[in-house]
């Protein structure tokens, strides 16, 4: 395309008294000549933007840079065609007016620096020709229980066509097996019939639905929108767009927890046998067949241990109170014990809770209690614990005992879907063994872009919230499939239709792509080579900066437009005690947070250049080189926060850039700098209020190193 820039500067929202448009506006005329340069007090108005859209819609200009807010605002106003528009948002109000003091030089120099590498970035951004090829938008649903019930016919009932995969001759999953279901309507205190046969029958009579009982999945090759789903016992291979996997639950394995003797006394049994025996029309001692007068439930059986499932399994609490309702129906005049940690019953199950101790039901807190054959009584089992509440030990004789044990998700040690993946069969899990991709921002996905979870294969839930999680994950499949059937990329970059495209004549083989990408969108073949397959691609560029050879770029987004924009930069001499920084900084929490700065009229150092980018794990390190060879004084990268409780949104970006630091000392060396002008920051969004302390802690480090050596060269 034969770019037509057009530049326009705002001058409203305090701009134009902060900053000397004159001079900016002699910037982009005298170093740039754009086809056209306008100062306004408001672009976002509905005559400023009238302005702009006039010169596209004429053909003046095919490329928009605006010089005024942050481009997290106003994002419905500065809107245009991406196929045939480059749009570049430049911000000098958040970034300079609102954070600088006004009318300084140096106030002045800032925003002429961010609108070089503005206009710099416009001309390097090419327009995206979107990936597209003929994808099938099938939805497929793998599990049977009240999850994968529900996305099922949502899907269907949205219009598309479904494969629903049961491994079971029956679908219902644990639910079929249930006798009662907690309350869930006003006034929450009567125990509800099951009613997972409705779904089941709706799925079955819906001809969109195609059920196939018995089966697994043999392999899934492909991406996104061409999805080879191969099943077992002949069911043949299918051409599938997106993935559910409803695969449910199984209950944690109660011979492990050593001090309650499961499996060793025979009346000692688990809250999954307790609902299956309630089922089945009577509760008894497996001993003997004797119907019990005394009950004893031990809840977080498993859960809540650092030795065994150390988080909460959601539903224990509730399923026991139910459990000890079924006992007082049998026989009023049965007792029941709860032994607790702590009883969790949230939102109306409160009411619930209230019931069952209103019927008689004793509650005892505790941690400690061990079981053992009774003591001499007609009870087969005694129970000891230290009652918390009383600070007194207590001895229970009981007929039966039943562990609430925990749940954890069916994926463990099982692929399930078996995929065809170069990192593996399985989906990646967080630290609990849940497949999710980023609990805090992107429920139901998973880092196989493509593939949703739902129900407790996710986390553990409620029957009732696991239906409104196949609804979910269902509306997730149906994005999936409508976005890739445009090219477009699904989350976080929603709508990017750019996408990596690599020069594979100068790859070496070194298999970091294929190895960092944290959603496996690259398979290899015999030699390394890798082989992408886009629409299973995120746009997070991390494997752009994990190439050494520099091969991977994006039309949007390049190693060439950073290192572009880096060099852009104007640079005072030594001599001028103007130091500079370039901060190189993630988009999604660390530019929000920026903007907050700004918002709140904090002041900082003018020295730093803040460029955003995709991800923290995009830096590649030719960047630092080029900064630090420019005569940059200092580098700053700002990436989210990383661990356990991670927040990046591409899962490892800025772990990979703090791993990457040590090669990044290697250049320092190579160039004979002090490894201290360089400082990586995790930054959520909500530590906004530290980044002028970080700047300016920064900054004095900077001053007594001294300039870079490498000003003037």
């Amino acid at each position: 395309m034969d770019q037509k820039i057009g530049v326009y500067i705002c001058s409203g929202c305090g701009i134009g008294e902060s900053i000397d448009l004159d001079a900016l506006s002699a910037v982009a005329d005298e170093e740039f000549q754009p086809a056209k340069r306008v100062v306004h007090p408001a672009f976002c108005g509905e005559e400023g933007a009238g302005l702009i859209r006039s010169d596209v819609d004429a053909g003046d200009i095919n490329t928009v840079v605006v010089a005024a807010c942050s481009g997290r605002v106003k994002t419905d106003v500065f809107v245009f065609d991406p196929m045939t528009t480059i749009l570049e948002r430049v911000n000098i109000r958040e970034h300079v007016a609102w954070c600088q003091p006004a009318g300084e030089d140096d106030t002045r120099m800032l925003a002429e620096d961010y609108l070089r590498m503005g206009i710099i970035r416009a001309q390097k951004t090419k327009l995206p020709a979107p990936y597209q090829e003929e994808i099938d938008k099938t939805i497929l649903v793998v599990g049977g229980g009240a999850a994968g019930l529900q996305a099922a016919n949502d899907a269907a009932a949205a219009g598309y066509s479904v494969l629903l995969v049961e491994k079971e001759p029956e679908m219902g999953g644990h639910m079929a097996k249930w006798n009662k279901s907690s309350p869930t309507k006003p006034p929450y205190q009567e125990l509800e019939e099951i009613t997972i046969n409705e779904l089941i029958d709706q799925a079955k009579a819906d001809e969109r639905i195609t059920i196939f009982t018995s089966a697994t999945i043999e392999k899934i090759a492909g991406a996104p929108g061409m999805f080879d789903v191969t099943l077992n016992n002949g069911g043949g291979t299918h051409r599938v767009g997106a993935i559910v996997l409803a695969a449910g639950w199984k209950p944690y394995d109660a011979t492990k927890l050593e001090r309650f003797s499961y499996g060793t006394l025979p009346d000692v049994i688990t809250s999954v046998q307790m609902e299956e025996m309630a089922k089945a029309g009577k509760i008894t001692c497996p001993s003997d067949g004797s119907e019990p007068s005394v009950v004893a439930f031990i809840q977080c059986a498993g859960s809540r241990d650092a030795d065994h499932l150390p988080y909460c399994s959601a539903v224990c609490c509730r399923a026991s109170l139910k459990q000890s309702v079924y006992v007082k129906e049998q026989n009023p005049e049965n007792k029941v014990f709860i032994f607790y940690k702590d009883i969790r019953t949230p939102e109306q199950s409160e009411e619930f809770y209230k019931k069952v101790q209103k019927d008689g039901t004793v509650f005892i807190k505790t941690d400690t209690a061990q079981i053992a054959i009774g003591q001499g009584s007609e009870r087969k089992l005694s129970i000891e614990a230290v009652d918390q509440l009383m600070g007194e030990p207590v001895l229970v004789e009981a007929d039966l005992v039943v562990l609430a044990v925990g749940m954890q998700p069916a994926v463990l040690d099982d692929p399930i879907l078996n995929l065809q993946y170069r990192q593996g069969p399985a989906l990646p899990e967080l630290k609990y063994g849940f497949p999710d991709s980023h609990f805090i921002c992107f429920p139901y996905e998973t880092r196989r872009t493509g593939i949703y979870t739902a129900g407790c294969v996710r986390q553990p839930m409620m029957s009732s919230r696991a239906g409104s999680d196949g609804t979910g994950a269902a509306l997730k499949a149906i994005q999936a499939v409508e976005l890739t059937a445009k090219g477009k990329a699904v989350h976080p970059r929603a709508g990017d239709v750019s996408y990596p495209e690599l020069f594979l004549q100068r790859c070496t083989q070194c298999k970091r792509c294929t190895e960092e990408c944290p959603f496996g969108m690259y398979n290899e073949d015999e030699k390394g080579t890798p082989l992408p397959h886009p629409t299973r691609c995120r746009r997070c560029a991390i494997c752009m900066g994990s190439c050494p050879e520099r091969i991977i770029s994006f039309s949007n987004y390049s190693v060439d437009m950073i290192g572009s924009m880096i060099k852009g930069i104007n640079v005072p001499d030594e001599y001028e005690e103007k130091p500079r920084i370039v901060g190189l900084i993630c988009e999604n929490d660390s530019y929000p947070g920026l903007d907050m700065v700004g918002l709140r009229k904090l002041q900082y150092a003018p020295w730093v250049r803040f460029i955003p980018l995709r991800c923290l794990g995009s830096v590649n390190l030719v960047w630092i080189a080029d900064a630090l060879s420019k005569g940059i004084d200092g580098i700053l990268l700002f990436g989210c926060r990383y661990g356990d409780d991670y927040q990046c949104h591409f899962v490892h970006g800025s772990e990979l850039a703090n791993t990457r630091m040590t090669k990044i000392q290697e250049t320092l060396d190579r160039l004979m700098l002090e490894s201290d002008r360089i400082r990586l920051e995790q930054m959520a969004i909500d530590d906004y209020e530290k980044i002028p302390k970080i700047i300016e802690e920064f900054t004095a480090r900077l001053q007594e190193l001294g300039p870079n050596p490498y000003k003037g060269f």
